[in-house]
């Protein structure tokens, strides 16, 4: 095995070190809010260098970024159960759990500050959406090509998701899995 193929390989330092990192992030979030912590603090946080910060991420918006779309469960496989009902409600599950899991309400905040944010912000607001949509239209186009009739990505945006967001960040009760199966008994 040469070196650039253990620096590509799951796992290893290299992951603990991004796990760490976000971990530091996300703490700091729910601690003191957004734009009120540095990349140097997040580095002390998380037990490593500024520097290496800097060299995986660039910047502390693009680690932001990066930090809302994995715990926002963007980066997670979407369900294929065979059905298009099937694969909603064990989507919109996913992202309930994660949603309103110890870090999530932190992390929506990191997300809708992200937006407000200057011209990376923005970006960063684009760049969470792009990815949002672009999973869910893969699980709506699966369900077109089995012959469902599926809504647009947007709509399941809409009816779905933005209800359970709104109920997190405005501590409108649980997500129970009644509300969540209700949710997308309506969109469909």
């Amino acid at each position: 095995m040469n070196e650039r193929q253990r620096a590509r390989r799951p796992g290893g330092r290299s992951a603990r070190v991004g796990a760490q990192v976000h971990q530091a992030v996300t703490e700091l979030i729910s601690e003191c809010g957004y734009g009120n912590f540095t990349v140097g603090e997040v580095a002390a946080r998380a037990g490593v260098a500024d520097s290496s910060i800097y060299r995986r991420w660039g910047s502390l918006e693009t680690l932001l970024t990066d930090v809302a779309l994995t715990r926002l469960n963007m980066r997670s496989p979407m369900p294929d159960t065979g059905s298009l009902a099937g694969d909603l409600r064990t989507y919109a599950a996913q992202v309930a759990r994660e949603i309103t899991g110890p870090d999530g309400p932190a992390v929506l905040y990191l997300a809708i500050a992200l937006s407000s944010n200057g011209q990376q912000g923005m970006q960063a607001r684009d760049d969470l959406r792009d990815e949002r949509t672009r999973q869910l239209q893969s699980m709506l186009d699966r369900a077109r090509e089995r012959g469902e009739r599926a809504p647009d990505a947007l709509d399941v945006l809409d009816h779905i998701l933005a209800p359970m967001y709104i109920r997190v960040l405005f501590g409108m009760g649980p997500l129970t899995p009644d509300y969540i199966d209700g949710l997308v008994d309506r969109m469909l």
